[in-house]
């Protein structure tokens, strides 16, 4: 295949003034000249093809119902105001009326799914308009229409790392391989179109993810944002913000990292400095596709990772990871591990992504910008604890030292306690460090501060309002050695006094 400058869908529809996947979002993505506009289809409880991403009606519609539990004639009366006027929920059928009239060359639907069942009754109410479309979604759902039609255009859903299996390609008979961007290297997508078929990547709405399919040479790109990819694709030159860059990747790895801890197979378990300290395929796999991504994002970085090391550099960007920790956890079927990852500039933590699989959050931060949780800024308020400025009634965290207490753990559990304060002690210190941001316990101390594993965390904290110090009360985000305490700032020093004075007593 030539190499050609991408062209764009526009995902799920162009929603700035209309709301997404509606007939008004739909026509303007028509009238922005895009190569395929992509909708998402569900069908209601009496059997309608609806456009509609979400399975329930809260997120837009303000309808705390399932779409599969409402009939058409109620989905169908359902309004919201938007910068456009009142916004209701299509039928696929209207969409697709939209498309009739389009002259040969114009945009094409991509019917997107999310589950099989609508596979059926959407390819019917397609047949019955005799509109030409694309598919792509749900591997079961491609294998359906395929069944349903030899020549049907299908976008093969691939979110593995690695290419295809070459049987799949065989079964299926694509056109498109479709892959989130941080799946694919630039090598597969050489591989892939060597193959005969075509790459997309979505959904890319800054401009490094963007230039970076540019030059991978991927065939089609999915964007929310069809005018900034169409200006880097046409001038082939924009500005880089790397702080925002570097954030944007971190979440769409820690996106990743959520979806394939929650389902991979752990495969063979092994140990590594002794009997403890464990290591799975997950976490194998994991770094391997991080430090993929990050050297062709950020080729001039260097990069630190839990299962493959490397080196830092004072005159270089620097990325710290963890795949997974708590491995020890995940090995043995405890839901409490994270994924850890961390942007380092000049000796200073800038950016800082913290991923929990099992409960499908994303703590985020940019130094002086705040912290995110799922996108909600993480601020802390007064303590909800009994003792209000004191540590009575409240919880602090910390970890072992592998698998044994730290010198002090004891003194510490004692003093703790005799302040009517609870220990706790849950396998991952990442999240320790990071559950103060969200007000999940007073404070954390970690006996000995490990990058990979907690500076991510402490920006976040830090961002959300923590005090974050070191063994010498220096406030510090990074130090050379020794612990770090991360608390809330009306117990931190109370906290502080008590750690020291356990060391003291080991």
């Amino acid at each position: 295949m030539d190499s050609v400058s991408p062209r764009l869908t526009a995902h799920r529809g162009c929603w700035g003034r209309h709301l997404e996947n509606t007939l008004g979002a739909v026509a303007d993505a028509i009238e922005a000249g895009v190569d395929y506009v992509e909708i998402d289809v569900r069908l209601t409880a009496d059997g309608q093809v609806v456009v509609l991403h979400d399975p329930t009606l809260e997120r837009l519609w303000n309808v705390e119902r399932a779409i599969t539990g409402l009939a058409w004639e109620v989905v169908s009366e359902i309004r919201v105001p938007a910068a456009a006027g009142e916004q209701r929920i299509p039928l696929l059928r209207e969409v697709l009326e939209l498309f009739a009239d389009l002259e040969t060359g114009g945009p094409k639907l991509l019917i997107d799914m999310d589950h099989a069942a609508v596979a059926e009754p959407a390819h019917r109410v397609v047949e019955e308009s005799g509109v030409s479309v694309a598919w792509c979604g749900f591997l079961a759902g491609m294998q359906t229409i395929r069944g349903l039609d030899s020549q049907a255009e299908i976008w093969l859903p691939w979110n593995e790392p690695g290419l295809p299996p070459q049987q799949l390609l065989e079964s299926l008979a694509p056109a498109v391989v479709n892959s989130n961007h941080y799946v694919l290297s630039t090598g597969d997508v050489a591989s892939i179109r060597a193959l005969g078929y075509r790459v997309s990547v979505w959904t890319l709405d800054d401009p490094g993810s963007i230039i970076w399919a540019r030059n991978a040479g991927v065939d089609c790109i999915t964007t929310n944002n069809i005018s900034l990819a169409r200006d880097i694709l046409d001038d082939h030159e924009s500005p880089r913000d790397l702080l925002r860059e570097a954030l944007e990747v971190a979440r769409d790895l820690a996106k990743f990292a959520i979806s394939y801890t929650s389902r991979a197979d752990l495969g063979e378990v092994r140990t590594k400095a002794n009997a403890a300290d464990l290591v799975t395929e997950v976490d194998i796999a994991i770094e391997r596709v991080v430090r993929r991504v990050i050297g062709e994002r950020f080729p001039d970085h260097n990069f630190v990772g839990e299962e493959f090391g490397g080196s830092a550099g004072a005159d270089r960007p620097c990325w710290y990871l963890d795949p997974v920790d708590g491995t020890t956890n995940l090995a043995n079927g405890i839901p409490w591990n994270s994924f850890s990852l961390a942007l380092v500039i000049d000796g200073a933590p800038m950016v800082g992504v913290v991923a929990d699989p099992w409960r499908g959050e994303i703590f985020e931060a940019l130094h002086g910008a705040g912290a995110f949780l799922n996108g909600i800024e993480l601020k802390l308020g007064k303590p909800t604890n009994l003792g209000g400025d004191s540590l009575a009634g409240s919880v602090v965290s910390t970890e072992l030292a592998g698998h044994l207490p730290w010198q002090g753990f004891y003194p510490f559990l004692t003093l703790l306690g005799e302040s009517a304060c609870t220990l706790r002690v849950m396998g991952s210190g990442t999240l320790t460090v990071t559950g103060v941001a969200a007000g999940r316990g007073a404070g954390a101390v970690i006996h000995s501060f490990g990058p990979v594993d907690h500076l991510a965390g402490v920006l976040i904290s830090r961002e959300a309002g923590a005090k974050v110090l070191d063994e010498d009360g220096n406030d510090n985000l990074f130090p050379a050695e020794g612990g770090v305490l991360v608390a809330h700032p009306e117990v931190a020093d109370e906290l502080y006094r008590i750690w020291r004075q356990a060391v003291s007593e080991k």
